[in-house]
């Protein structure tokens, strides 16, 4: 009974993992390809545009950001300033990022000289990179992150946990077998059985990325995934915290917009900080208020995840609350490293390169699940008899 009770199972899980595979295949390769073309943006794009970014070092002090602004702005109207990358470094240029226009559009980032406010030009890269990145976050769907894109990409990633699961358990066999059985695909083998083998031994290689991948993928597609993994991981007064700081939904009153630059929230950060910082991302408030975000990152800190976070009264110049990467515990860690983990950057440039070939072994999964269920479909066909043998009526 127990014998016939697993097989029972077995065949269930069999046909759910068929039946994900041949739905998803398509759009879990597209996903994972554009994942994998993103594995080294930022080093691409630091090579790709290493002249614009740098400027000659002078003794006179750079602009403060407001002025920088005004002054770009006087030349030629780019569009409302959203966000401000400044360094400790006097010579490098300054990153400004523009707002979305009337049309949704959003104008290309510049570089610009923060001594004499020189534009010194828009990243090379930057649109392929956005593009793709829409692609695999939203899938192009309208309305990005406040579209049906998410939701339709968390469901790709849950189906692919299904699949990963079904998948495994289908291959444990009674006895474990051989580390060689395991890990060494078959290539003496061709057709079905050769399918099979790459299928199942380089599935079982990948399926811990895949498992990365998918469960910190979720984290940005779905809030209760993301309120249920900070309920687990933080402290139970950064939870409330961060449930406190969404913004609420517009009850259609407007609120009387305040005018707010960069100089305050700026000097204040440099107050605090001094000269512990590398870079600083400064970006204004999406919705009406006067609090600035601001990012930063050591001197020593390459990792996106090891930065801290500050929140600054843009008008008074008055610190609201500063959230350290060093004060964080375990749990807070992994939560900030989320991104880093998605990616593999965790484990530094060899953790991406794996990530990104295991990223393009994805289609690898499609054509052999296809193959074998197509060669299924063959076997099970009842032989056609032969013209001769066919008896009237049939």
């Amino acid at each position: 009974m127990t014998v016939q009770r697993g097989h029972t199972i077995k065949a269930i899980l069999f046909q759910v993992h068929s039946i994900a595979g041949l739905v998803l295949a398509l759009l879990v390769s597209l996903i994972a390809l554009t994942g994998a073309t993103m594995s080294f943006e930022d080093e691409i794009v630091d090579y790709l545009n290493a002249g614009i970014m740098q400027v000659a070092p002078r003794t006179t002090p750079a602009l403060m950001p407001d002025a920088l602004v005004a002054r770009l702005k006087a030349a030629q109207d780019f569009g409302k300033v959203v966000a401000v990358t400044l360094s400790s470094d006097p010579s490098s240029a300054v990153h400004i990022r523009f707002g979305r226009d009337e049309q949704g559009g959003r104008p290309a980032s510049l570089y610009v000289d923060p001594y004499d406010t020189r534009v010194l030009g828009a990243p090379r890269g930057e649109a392929f990179f956005a593009t793709v990145r829409r692609l695999h976050r939203w899938l192009l769907i309208p309305g990005d992150a406040k579209g049906w894109g998410r939701p339709v990409t968390g469901t790709i990633a849950l189906g692919l946990i299904v699949m990963l699961v079904s998948g495994l358990v289908l291959r444990w066999p009674r006895r474990a077998g051989s580390v060689k059985m395991w890990l060494k695909p078959n290539l003496g083998l061709s057709g079905r059985g050769l399918h099979r083998s790459l299928h199942t031994v380089i599935g079982t290689w990948v399926l811990p990325v895949y498992l990365a991948m998918t469960l910190t993928g979720l984290w940005f597609s779905f809030e209760w995934y993301k309120d249920g993994v900070a309920w687990l991981l933080s402290r139970p007064h950064v939870t409330a915290a961060k449930m406190a700081a969404k913004p609420p939904r517009p009850d259609g009153r407007a609120e009387p917009a305040v005018p707010i630059g960069f100089d305050q929230a700026w000097t204040a950060f440099q107050r605090e900080e001094g000269g512990r910082f590398s870079r600083a991302l400064l970006t204004l408030p999406a919705s009406p208020g006067t609090v600035m975000r601001i990012r930063s990152w050591g001197k020593d800190m390459t990792l996106e995840a090891t930065r801290d976070e500050f929140r600054v009264d843009a008008v008074t110049g008055q610190l609201v609350s500063a959230e350290r990467y060093a004060d964080k515990t375990f749990g807070e860690k992994i939560i900030a490293a989320i991104y880093d983990i998605h990616r593999g950057a965790i484990l530094g440039w060899p953790g991406k390169l794996a990530f990104m070939l295991a990223a393009i072994s994805m289609p690898l999964f499609s054509v052999t699940g296809i193959l074998l269920y197509l060669s299924r479909r063959k076997l099970r066909r009842p032989a056609q008899l032969p013209l001769g043998r066919l008896v009237p009526g049939e």
